[in-house]
């Protein structure tokens, strides 16, 4: 019932005459507690993985965000004055590559999404990755236009890169760069009110550093992803 038809604990509960609690140890025992352990597609449990070493693999991906107004949005405004001033304020593009070993995250707040900025951002975040010891053996990409597109499959190339692209409609196989961009909402882009785009943006780049360097990561045991890279001179500055 929780694979097939994706029922909770209580509705489950009531077929088999058990209590609900009882239900959710047996469900927690196999795996099957949360549905987002469970593949849409299919109902079959996501395996986690993590890679062995240091740029194996890195994760690639755009998150969209409506940009603030001058003045702020429905936050400091409310609902129904924020949405009057929301059109017009455009978009943008945050592009991220988090390594899937070490979680250790390079990011830009871009303006579009075109494969030519794609490409320009991955070839930072590849010196920068560079400049921490980690040498970027495999990229994972969805399959955006840009991700497709001859200029970003030769850049890899030449840099001797192996360029992997998810499966369509399964989205958690790129899990860790998707749950950054949840972090990234929550713990930045939404996190207090905002009086501008620009106040938002100049945010970024302090919280990105308390990512990577202080904040403690759950699958890491609590410790930063700097915790994990090769060259840790100066990560905790």
């Amino acid at each position: 019932m929780r694979v097939l038809r994706r029922w909770g604990p209580a509705r489950i509960a009531v077929l088999l005459r058990l209590v609900p609690s009882t239900v959710h140890r047996v469900l927690t025992r196999y795996g099957l507690a949360r549905l987002s352990h469970l593949d849409r597609a299919t109902g079959r449990v996501i395996r986690r993985y993590e890679r062995d070493r240091p740029g194996e693999l890195v994760h690639v991906d755009i998150k969209k965000l409506g940009n603030i107004p001058d003045g702020g949005g429905h936050k400091v405004l409310g609902r129904q004055k924020g949405r009057k001033k929301r059109s017009g304020a455009g978009y943008s593009y945050v592009h991220t590559a988090v390594d899937d070993h070490s979680r250790l995250t390079y990011s830009e707040i871009l303006t579009d999404e075109k494969q030519e900025t794609a490409v320009a951002f991955w070839g930072r975040a590849q010196a920068f990755f560079a400049s921490c010891g980690i040498s970027v053996e495999r990229v994972l990409t969805d399959n955006g236009s840009c991700y497709k597109s001859r200029l970003w499959r030769d850049a890899l190339a030449a840099a001797g890169i192996t360029h992997k692209r998810t499966r369509p409609y399964r989205p958690q196989t790129n899990g860790k760069v998707e749950r950054f961009n949840r972090t990234l909402l929550d713990e930045w882009a939404y996190t207090r009110p905002y009086r501008s785009e620009q106040q938002r943006r100049d945010a970024f780049p302090q919280w990105l550093h308390t990512y990577n360097h202080h904040r403690g990561h759950t699958a890491l045991k609590g410790q930063p992803p700097a915790s994990r890279v090769p060259n840790r001179s100066g990560q905790y500055t």
